[in-house]
């Protein structure tokens, strides 16, 4: 079965964002491509526990193992040799992708405490945004009894499009609640209060 999401871009979104955008055909319409989770644990004390600890969170977060990423290089300041693991990546495509960016628009964004929308100024001038998150229990997925250690990652959403004002208005049109403009979904609330 086809998710959520995606089914919504399809069926809606697309043709919508045609029509705002001005595009002459459909293949110029910005579509989510993957999202990246990447966690760095370089500072814990316990690194090995803690590279283990992230595995465990971000294969429950997100449905799929992630990679374990290593140094590149020594730094005696932060008692890191080359190659020593510090910290975990996961790629998400397809269904997984879908189904991760509606868990985390629906149900663990709406959970941070005085949350007042996400910014809309990091973009990286060619079409992908990330978002930071500094604590991993705002998902439901993950247990607050078993949680460890306090572990914070980025999420890149990477799109088609290189032009961040086409990007922002698809991840809007998505369900991201950017700063300032009301996203769709409140749009849509009001208007049928207003009915």
């Amino acid at each position: 079965m086809e998710p959520q999401l995606q089914k919504l871009y399809k069926d809606t979104v697309r043709s919508a964002l045609k029509s705002q955008l001005a595009l002459e055909n459909v293949h110029q319409v910005p579509k989510l491509e993957k999202i990246v989770l990447n966690c760095s644990v370089g500072s814990q004390g316990e690194r090995k526990q803690a590279v283990e600890d992230a595995v465990n969170d971000v294969t429950l977060i997100t449905g799929q193992k992630p990679v374990i990423t290593l140094s590149k290089k020594a730094i005696a300041n932060f008692k890191l040799r080359q190659g020593e693991p510090v910290g975990v990546k996961v790629t998400l495509r397809g269904r997984r992708m879908y189904d991760f960016m509606m868990r985390l628009v629906k149900t663990a964004i709406p959970r941070i405490r005085d949350f007042r929308g996400v910014a809309t100024k990091a973009f990286d001038g060619r079409g992908n945004y990330t978002l930071g998150i500094s604590d991993q229990s705002i998902f439901p997925e993950v247990e607050l009894e078993k949680v460890k250690r306090t572990l914070g990652f980025d999420i890149t959403f990477v799109t088609s499009t290189s032009n961040d004002d086409h990007a922002r208005e698809l991840l809007r049109a998505l369900g991201m609640p950017f700063r300032g403009k009301t996203t769709q979904a409140k749009a849509d609330g009001s208007a049928e209060a207003a009915a």
